[in-house]
């Protein structure tokens, strides 16, 4: 059976790799761009690199099955985009940011809600045990049905028991999110051998 490690490998501005694992599938889509200032990092451009992305996400999908088309692209990039502003209001406790802004509704609803309760309501991956063994998918393994897998696991963290989990890293020049699945909830840190270490060299000259 094939060992499987959890995490994206991402790259510092120095292009060093490091593993960074956010503990939860619709997190490891906010990586690959986003709204505002993180437009300048998409990643998303062709269906050939939404399918790349599933591969490298805990999905662990065969990019050359992904059965993707441009429109594929525009609806990754907005339940990416979503999720992105619903994370960081959930993070900030910013609950009118899960709302119209002239519309006092309860938390909960909005815009960015019903583009993952859209693409939620829709089949997703159906998991499957390969004949040696191995995880698998079984079925047309679409684009759709990929985000929609996302899409799913955004409205499981969001109302399950890990919702009060979800942290930003401590770095004041980092904000990648990510779900504490430390015992003593304590983690600070995207990734030890990125931000924590970078802070513990930071404190280490300080004393110096």
């Amino acid at each position: 059976m094939t060992e499987y490690v959890a995490g994206l490998i991402l790259h510092t501005r120095e292009g060093v790799a490091y593993r960074f694992d956010p503990g939860a599938l619709c997190l490891e889509l906010l990586p690959t761009g986003g709204p505002g200032r993180w437009a300048r990092y998409e990643v998303l451009h062709t269906p050939a690199d939404l399918a790349a992305w599933a591969g490298r996400s805990r999905l662990r999908v065969d990019p050359a099955l992904v059965e993707a088309g441009p429109a594929d692209v525009e609806r990754a990039r907005a339940l990416r985009d979503a999720l992105w502003r619903l994370t960081s209001a959930h993070v900030r406790e910013e609950t009118a940011a899960l709302r119209p802004p002239s519309e006092p509704a309860a938390p909960g609803q909005g815009p960015d809600v019903e583009i993952v309760n859209a693409m939620a309501a829709v089949p997703s991956l159906a998991p499957r045990i390969e004949p040696g063994g191995d995880f698998g998918w079984g079925g047309p393994i679409t684009g759709e049905r990929v985000l929609a897998s996302v899409a799913r696991d955004a409205v499981e963290l969001f109302t399950g028991p890990a919702a009060g989990r979800v942290r930003e890293c401590a770095s004041d020049n980092c904000h990648l999110i990510f779900v504490d699945t430390s015992r003593p909830g304590r983690r600070r840190w995207c990734a030890m051998e990125h931000c924590g270490n970078r802070h513990k060299v930071r404190a280490h000259r300080g004393r110096a």
